[in-house]
């Protein structure tokens, strides 16, 4: 198992939401970007969501653990809305940061799922909940987002759509937490902003990591 070096300057955004900024240094950012793209690669690897109604999402997206179904929202062990084919493992190191970003947020976890996006300059991502995970959403086992390259503008609203909404720049290395009494809260991203991910990076855009106890 890797040793994650914390960095981070935290930030209690809310009950149960924690913001830690520069939380991975650069040489980490690689290795995690790099492992995501070589299982990327793999058969099966990114895909592009097609959502109810036919619409393609503007993401692409890997799931690992398990399959997140776009069409019924339910995970499963296939991908029975693109190819049939089984979810690759989630590896050891991923769920390891996870638990380490966790506890930095002064949360548990025993993470065995995770969705990757890849955002280019164009993507977003409506305000949603993220409410699809049978047992963090009985035990408040949070969410533990990941940004590694463009930053992001985020958006971190209340538990209904039409409460308030926070917007925050989360950029390369950052880690948000959300779980307790902010596990349901909606959040969604509305920009990309191309051309501010450090350099060093050797991919374009934006890959967010959102790791979860299913």
């Amino acid at each position: 198992m890797p040793e994650w070096r914390m960095t981070a300057a935290r930030f209690d955004v809310a009950p149960g939401a924690c913001y830690l900024r520069g939380y991975l240094p650069l040489d980490q950012q690689r290795a995690v970007s790099a492992l995501c793209f070589a299982l990327g690669a793999a058969d099966p690897g990114f895909y592009t969501p097609i959502v109810r109604g036919g619409h393609p999402m503007s993401v692409q997206m890997l799931c690992l653990g398990r399959h997140w179904n776009a069409l019924t929202y339910r995970y499963e062990p296939v991908r029975s809305d693109i190819d049939q084919r089984p979810v690759p493992a989630l590896p050891s190191e991923l769920a390891s940061l996870a638990c380490a970003i966790a506890s930095a947020a002064g949360f548990a976890m025993s993470p065995d799922i995770a969705i990757v996006n890849w955002y280019t300059a164009g993507s977003k991502m409506g305000l949603h909940q993220d409410k699809d995970e049978i047992v963090s959403l009985h035990t408040g086992a949070p969410v533990v987002s990941i940004s590694i390259g463009d930053t992001a503008k985020f958006l971190f609203g209340g538990l209904k759509r039409r409460d308030p909404v926070e917007t925050m720049l989360l950029e390369s290395g950052d880690a948000f937490v959300f779980g307790g009494p902010a596990r349901l809260r909606y959040h969604g991203v509305s920009r990309i902003l191309p051309g501010t991910a450090p350099p060093g990076l050797s991919f374009e855009g934006r890959l967010n990591l959102t790791i979860r106890q299913y």
